[in-house]
């Protein structure tokens, strides 16, 4: 029989990865991807699992993965734990900052140190997405759909909801045709 994890455990584990993610949702994958593994509390198959949920969730993206990563472990108990857990350390800095930051608003320390941050983000960012992207993507098709929905969003302004009507459209064409064929 498998452990039950500990609503307290499942706390402490989000909110160190809220205390060290700067960047919203795409920037905690890749720590919530390793705090859970090395638990055994998620496998590397079920993460592209959560994060397709969490981003077809209304709301921030973040809140979502650990809304269905705590369930995962505990239910709506384990969300709650989750949830509170990844928002605390962040709603804790904002508040300072919005206490301190008008006296260094304009402090060229802090800007430097802000656009030090940027290109981290994008890293941050940009690892767990190929990472998926090589597990998710099993055929050439699936390479060609990727990297033509990526090109449509990123330099064309394409509004992902068109892309995902046009794919579920396709899908659901094909598997009538090959319905029909047969």
């Amino acid at each position: 029989m498998e452990k039950k994890v500990s609503l307290w455990e499942i706390f402490a584990v989000f909110a160190k990865i809220g205390a060290f993610t700067i960047g919203g949702g795409y920037a905690m994958i890749p720590i919530i991807q390793a705090e859970m593994s090395k638990r055994g509390w998620i496998s590397d198959d079920e993460l592209p699992d959560i994060v397709a949920l969490s981003q077809s969730a209304p709301g921030v993206m973040a809140v979502n993965i650990s809304i269905f990563a705590g369930h995962k472990l505990r239910g709506i108990k384990g969300s709650i734990a989750a949830t509170l857990g990844s928002i605390l350390p962040s709603f804790l800095a904002i508040l300072a900052i919005a206490m301190f930051f008008t006296a260094f608003k304009d402090n060229p320390w802090v800007e430097r140190a802000f656009r030090g941050i940027r290109p981290v983000v994008i890293s941050l960012i940009a690892v767990p997405m190929v990472n998926m992207a090589k597990k998710a993507c099993k055929s050439w098709w699936a390479w060609l759909l990727a990297i033509g929905s990526l090109v449509l969003v990123a330099f064309l302004n394409v509004s992902p909801i068109y892309i995902i009507l046009c794919v579920l459209i396709l899908g659901f064409s094909v598997t009538y045709y090959k319905e029909w064929k047969h």
